[in-house]
């Protein structure tokens, strides 16, 4: 059989080295674009991404990226693998620097986390545990509270419970996961988070 096509969109928002790398490691092949019309070929979608959430969604939409992904995930039915800042951008809203339309494939907003008592620090960065909500193709094999690496500010509020895959304890508790169709995010950094996070893209390779 051969190794499945992933596209990884380029918008400009960060290095994508280690992510292509991580996908080569569980045998994938992997290539890098900002080319609305690559994605046809793929066989699934991988959106990355750190940075500002205004500062992307502009990218991508002057790009065309925006209606491009919308066609191949939702019309075509590629599968599609939103990470940390491309997990927020599945929103409806964001609310960093200033409210900007997101992606709205999942209703929900992103906004800042308030710290807590317990959990002073934002930005929240480091190992932290994921613990699913509900059975989904992208835990199998994966332990509940395993822990994965996570760098950021922001979070998602969702709207729709069902659109919920997993949760971890930080500024009480937030959604580090999403579904929608075949449309997954992570909130973490599957790429840095070494044994769990490599499963999980074998897990998505087979989803």
């Amino acid at each position: 059989m051969a190794a499945q096509r992933i596209a990884i969109v380029d918008y400009g928002m960060c290095n994508l080295d280690s992510v292509r790398r991580a996908f080569e490691e569980v045998g994938a092949r992997p290539y890098v674009t900002d080319d609305p019309a690559d994605l046809d070929a793929a066989d699934r979608i991988v959106l990355p991404g750190v940075g500002a959430f205004p500062d992307a969604m502009r990218s991508l939409r002057s790009r065309g990226l925006d209606q491009a992904l919308a066609k191949q995930v939702f019309h075509e039915g590629a599968p599609f693998l939103g990470v940390c800042l491309g997990m927020q951008l599945m929103a409806a809203i964001g609310e960093e620097v200033e409210e900007t339309d997101g992606l709205g494939w999942i209703d929900a907003r992103c906004v800042r986390f308030v710290p807590t008592d317990v959990d002073r620090r934002v930005p929240h960065i480091g190992w932290n545990q994921v613990t699913p909500t509900v059975d989904s193709p992208l835990f199998v094999g994966i332990p509940p509270g395993a822990d994965f690496y996570f760098v950021h500010s922001f979070h998602v509020l969702c709207a729709d419970s069902g659109d919920v895959l997993a949760t971890t304890p930080y500024c009480d508790v937030f959604v580090s996961a999403v579904q929608h169709g075949q449309a997954f995010g992570v909130q973490f950094h599957p790429e840095k988070s070494q044994q769990w996070g490599l499963r999980l893209l074998r897990n998505f390779l087979a989803a």
